[in-house]
């Protein structure tokens, strides 16, 4: 007869200590000082302080150099499938009134901030989309499954991993639950259409965490010439369009990309203003062409993919940040709207709006800075380490 082994009990450093106190969600392996056992993906592990008193709960991952992410602290708590029905209820109601009725794309779960840790969970019309970003939740994919469908009508539940880990019995893409699936998803987002490839495109499908900067674009878009810098599939072109453009350009190295930005375009011909809208995609390395350029454009966007995916690419992004905004600079009309936005997390905000302001200084020209963006709030940022998007909007005098 096999006997269940004894608790995973953990003693940790005495900054890891402070830091689990203030609420940070992670423990890494480095800080662990003491360990009962060895651990399993996904098993709980319970850190008690140098008083042996309740410090924290967590899923242990042994595969990962953040050992344990943080589920509880403060007082002792039973992690079962009541506490996660509760949890996920907390992250829905704290999404209730951010979508309008026009708008059915929608992150639910914003992982650590949500005190789900490595874990997102985003909406696309009747599809829910499961993200995982550790090995410890694997274990918990058909708990979670019969949450999400008890609480979130859909059609079917999409899993998505980061490229990392891997499990035997799931893969990337893979439906977990519902309706089976051979094509992206369309959904809505204030009204305008857009595929989402669910199945395999970047983060769940789309990048929705843009939705409020979009909007913001839209008002300036009146009348003008825009230019959308690593358009992507489209986003701030077709809100520009939808604000009544005058036209738009749309630079993308990708053709997969600009042909993803085609089918989103046709797909919105309904709209009037979008139909009339004169549109180009172009192709091309996006830094050459903006050096090579020589039109002005009263409104810009530039928005490039994260620019330092590592500590070691911070200095570089900064640099390339600055570069980028000279160009923007450069091409931008009297009176006109220049928007740069970074998604790279290794690049602090202070950081980035320092480089942009150097652009601006080596410029020469006159320029007023109108607003610095940050998160969506269905994407908010409790974890310092996790803020990583970032607009300025800046205007020519």
């Amino acid at each position: 007869m096999s006997t269940r082994p004894p608790t995973l009990r953990l003693r940790v450093s005495p900054a890891a200590e402070t830091k689990l106190r203030q609420g940070h969600p992670w423990v890494f392996d480095g800080s662990i000082r003491e360990q009962n056992r060895d651990g399993k993906p996904g098993e709980l592990a319970v850190i008690f302080d140098k008083q042996d008193r309740f410090l924290a709960v967590g899923l242990y991952d042994p595969e990962s150099p953040i050992r344990v992410r943080v589920l509880h602290r403060g007082k002792p708590a039973k992690i079962d499938e009541n506490w996660f029905a509760e949890h996920l209820a907390k992250s829905l109601t704290l999404r209730i009134g951010i979508a309008d009725a026009d708008t059915d794309g929608l992150r639910l779960v914003n992982g650590e901030n949500d005190a789900w840790p490595g874990l997102v969970l985003d909406r696309y019309n009747d599809t829910l989309v499961l993200k995982i970003y550790s090995s410890a939740w694997f274990s918990y994919l058909p708990l979670i499954t019969n949450l999400a469908n008890a609480q979130i009508p859909n059609r079917r539940i999409i899993l998505r991993h980061s490229r990392n880990i891997r499990d035997q019995h799931y893969h990337d893409g893979q439906i977990i639950s519902g309706a089976a699936l051979d094509r992206p998803i369309v959904f809505s987002e204030s009204g305008i259409k857009f595929y989402a490839d669910v199945l395999k495109g970047q983060k769940t499908g789309f990048f929705l965490d843009q939705r409020d900067n979009r909007r913001k674009v839209e008002q300036f878009a009146a009348n003008c010439k825009v230019l959308n810098v690593f358009s992507f599939t489209g986003g701030f072109s077709l809100y520009a369009a939808r604000g009544g453009a005058q036209s738009v350009d749309s630079i993308d190295i990708s053709k997969h990309a600009l042909d993803e930005l085609q089918r989103n375009w046709e797909l919105n011909r309904e709209n009037p203003a979008i139909d009339a809208c004169p549109h180009r995609e172009i192709q091309a390395d996006a830094f050459a062409w903006l050096e090579q350029a020589t039109e002005k454009y009263p409104l810009i966007v530039i928005d490039p993919p994260s620019l330092a995916k590592r500590e070691a690419d911070r200095a570089a992004a900064i640099g390339a940040y600055k570069k980028l905004a000279i160009s923007g600079l450069r091409l931008l009309a009297p009176k006109g709207i220049l928007v740069c936005a970074s998604c790279s997390a290794h690049v602090s905000t202070g950081e980035f709006v320092q480089a942009v302001r150097a652009a601006v200084s080596a410029s020469g020209k006159k320029i007023r800075e109108l607003e610095i963006t940050g998160h969506a709030p269905d994407h908010h940022v409790t974890v310092p380490e996790l803020q990583y998007l970032k607009a300025i909007y800046l205007q020519q005098q």
